[in-house]
């Protein structure tokens, strides 16, 4: 074990997120034991179950944190083309679903049935779905009809990057175009429809 060294709380609780973050990325979710986690981190058991109480408390803080990094990475500018902004956040998710596999797959197949964990997941579904919504300034219905079809949107996006995580039936560049693809394609077809949405 490494030697304790004095932090704060606050640090503390940092340092065992990024310790379990790392492990969670490297190892299945079931393969992942506290005792390692508090090993790596150079605390006790105790003290590592104070912060977290269980395995599955420690992995929602840290897809929670995962979470709220990426949504701080998509932010719209008014003077930047919405479908480059859509694709750069979409990028922005891709780039931590390669490299932190082994979680997103724990977040939504060993931990599908756990409500903490699936509200983060749902959460930020809806995050994005609103920053978008207010990028494209759309009101009234039409703002109903393309909240409806981002929401959908969003679901693709997860699924297809569930397959493509699990079984690699599709390359990334694949899943990207094909995303981008039926994002833009859902709203041509909206713009098509001989009843518009007023």
């Amino acid at each position: 074990m490494p030697p304790r060294r004095r932090l704060t709380p606050d640090q503390r609780r940092a340092e065992i997120l990024d310790v379990g973050a790392r492990l969670f990325a490297e190892l299945p979710y079931d393969h992942v034991q506290m005792d390692q986690i508090a090993e790596l981190a150079g605390i006790s058991r105790a003290l590592l179950y104070r912060h977290f109480p269980k395995k599955s408390a420690l992995f929602a803080a840290i897809y929670q944190r995962a979470a709220e990094s990426l949504r701080s990475e998509v932010r719209f500018e008014p003077d930047v083309p919405l479908a480059e902004q859509v694709a750069a956040g979409l990028d922005a998710h891709l780039e931590y679903f390669a490299a932190n596999r082994n979680t997103v797959l724990a977040a939504n197949r060993a931990l599908s049935g756990d409500p903490v964990v699936q509200a983060i997941v749902y959460g930020e579904h809806a995050a994005m779905r609103e920053v978008v919504l207010r990028a494209t300034g759309v009101t009234g219905a039409v703002r109903e009809t393309v909240s409806a079809i981002l929401t959908s949107w969003l679901m693709f996006v997860h699924t297809l990057c569930l397959d493509w995580l699990e079984n690699d039936s599709l390359t990334r560049d694949e899943v990207r175009s094909t995303c981008l693809g039926a994002l833009t394609g859902a709203l041509a077809a909206l713009e098509d429809s001989p009843h518009p949405p007023n």
